[in-house]
């Protein structure tokens, strides 16, 4: 419903702020609420979250953050505590990394997150949270390396992580092999 909220945070608590917006206050939960400095201008991406006792508004000063945190409630057995609990080690791209490589012991770490909790977060969202596979410049010989490397069988997973590192100004020969290096690594 909301994207984002901008205006003056008048309030810090540990849970939340307080961001005046045409001078109306709403009450907006965030993973670290003293990232946003009190009487300046903020911008804070929003999560309108409803359910039968409350609706409630979550806040974050990224727009990936907020992206993750709607990722993680569709995890089955966590809630918004336990997604901002999450998010509250301030690096998404942290989290995305312990997910991707299956790391329960970092997972685990958090508050209300136990094993069993951090193996459904990597079960439910591993090969889903490449925030930046669409930041790759496509030239021609960027394509032709794709298709060849699809043509060699390998899933369009592997091939964006491997050409996400080529030089485009190198001849497509050498980019292949290039590709090819980077898939055994």
């Amino acid at each position: 419903m909301y994207s984002y909220l901008r205006g003056i945070v008048t309030e810090h608590h540990p849970d939340h702020i307080t961001i005046e917006v045409n001078q109306v206050g709403y009450q907006v939960y965030t993973p670290n609420a003293y990232e946003f400095h009190l009487n300046e201008e903020a911008k804070v991406y929003v999560f309108h979250y409803v359910r039968e006792d409350a609706i409630l508004l979550y806040g974050f000063k990224t727009k990936e953050a907020k992206e993750l945190f709607i990722k993680l409630l569709s995890v089955k057995g966590i809630g918004p505590k336990s997604a901002i609990a999450i998010l509250a080690t301030g690096n998404v791209q942290d989290v995305i990394g312990a997910i991707e490589i299956g790391n329960v012991k970092f997972l685990s770490k958090f508050p209300g997150i136990g094993p069993k909790a951090s193996q459904q977060i990597i079960l439910d969202l591993k090969g889903k949270l490449s925030l930046d596979a669409d930041k790759i410049v496509r030239t021609d010989s960027i394509r032709e390396v794709e298709e060849a490397l699809s043509s060699l069988g390998y899933k369009s997973k592997e091939i964006k992580k491997a050409i996400k590192h080529l030089d485009p100004s190198k001849p497509t020969d050498q980019l292949v092999k290039d590709a090819l290096g980077q898939m055994l690594k």
